[in-house]
């Protein structure tokens, strides 16, 4: 049992998302956790509904409309909670870059807001959720969250409390999820192909939203204050994933997959060829877990009172970046049953045919 979440009230910001709301359901269904209550805050009115639908034989379910750019708010409904899982977040790349200022507000001033709202009410843990682009960020929804990891990190400086304590997690690409290549490449074979690549050579960190969000949890209890958790993640070539789908689909629908083609259609403004979760600088203050990389604070000076010790450490030293190009991919015969055990080769939603690159539109007509 992991006593951190033993009778506590455990809050999630943003538990309408993909990764919120596997929060909610793996602290209320794991026998392993026990809290004493789950709250659920989100401001996308039609998720919560459903979500208290959904669990409204659930004692423990509570769910509450709310914002992160509203400080009062959270302070508000942050009274008597435990513990903070911060996932709430504008995600999408393209819709980011047409307005940044919205991002700036929800990812940057809502994570201030979480902060302060936690030290108002003596939080004990607040974790927040980041993402592979917040390295060497080439967008504006990845340089706010490298903005919010740092808000997170400098929260426990010069802190004279043992409470709150803060961390952030950083994982890659969660397949199957709102706006994965999954669904796109479903719909494409479906549909007789072709299948659209941007390069052939690019290649991705993948994990399924159980494992991810497992360790998102486990991060929780390992929290002494500022680190980065970035979860070990397998990685997989896209054109690999393109073709192992191919294989399990096409006939499925009627097709041979040797007739389904895969065409190249070039990588868009801001797209890395590779993944990156820990950056070169950062692996030089990182420590390596059995399920994690752990990233200290850059300035230790100004944290001198948290002790970074942990029971399972690894490598006291990482010598290279942690990187998609870095790592050996999966080979085609575990990306297939990587597919098939994970439910990615079901039906997903029906719209997701073409890809999604607003940013070229005018460039198409």
């Amino acid at each position: 049992m992991n006593y951190i979440f033993k009778d506590k009230t455990i809050l999630v910001t943003g538990c309408c998302g993909t990764v919120g709301n596997e929060l909610i359901y793996q602290l209320l269904n794991d026998n392993k956790y026990k809290p004493k209550e789950v709250i659920g805050l989100d401001n996308n009115e039609t998720g919560i509904f459903y979500l208290d639908q959904k669990y409204i034989n659930f004692r423990k379910a509570r769910f509450i409309f709310g914002d992160v750019r509203k400080q009062n708010e959270l302070i508000q409904k942050f009274h008597g909670v435990d513990i903070v899982f911060h996932t709430a977040a504008l995600k999408h790349v393209i819709l980011s870059e047409r307005s940044p200022d919205e991002v700036v507000d929800t990812n940057i001033l809502g994570v201030q807001n979480i902060i302060i709202a936690a030290n108002v009410n003596k939080i004990e843990k607040v974790i927040f959720t980041s993402s592979d682009k917040a390295v060497n960020p080439t967008n504006v929804m990845g340089t706010s969250k490298l903005m919010g990891e740092r808000l997170i990190s400098a929260a426990n400086s010069g802190k004279r409390e043992i409470r709150p304590i803060f961390a952030s997690t950083r994982f890659g690409n969660v397949l199957g999820s709102s706006g994965s290549v999954v669904p796109i490449f479903y719909n494409q074979i479906k549909e007789g192909g072709p299948v659209t690549l941007t390069n052939k050579f690019m290649s991705r960190f993948i994990m399924n939203i159980k494992e991810a969000v497992s360790l998102v949890i486990n991060s929780a209890i390992k929290a002494k204050g500022g680190e980065v958790f970035i979860t070990k993640m397998p990685v997989i070539r896209i054109e690999d994933l393109a073709k192992s789908m191919i294989e399990v689909l096409a006939p499925k629908f009627g097709f041979a997959p040797k007739k389904i083609k895969i065409i190249e259609i070039g990588e868009q403004p801001g797209e890395k060829l590779y993944e990156e979760l820990m950056s070169d600088e950062e692996s030089r203050r990182a420590l390596e877990l059995k399920d994690f990389f752990i990233i200290l604070p850059a300035f230790r000076g100004i944290y001198q009172n948290i002790k970074y010790t942990y029971k399972d450490v690894v490598n006291l030293k990482i010598k290279k970046a942690y990187s998609s190009q870095n790592e050996k991919p999966l080979n085609f015969n575990d990306i297939k049953k990587f597919l098939i055990k994970n439910d990615l080769v079901e039906t997903p939603e029906k719209f997701m045919l073409n890809r999604y690159w607003i940013g070229d539109k005018r460039q198409k007509f």
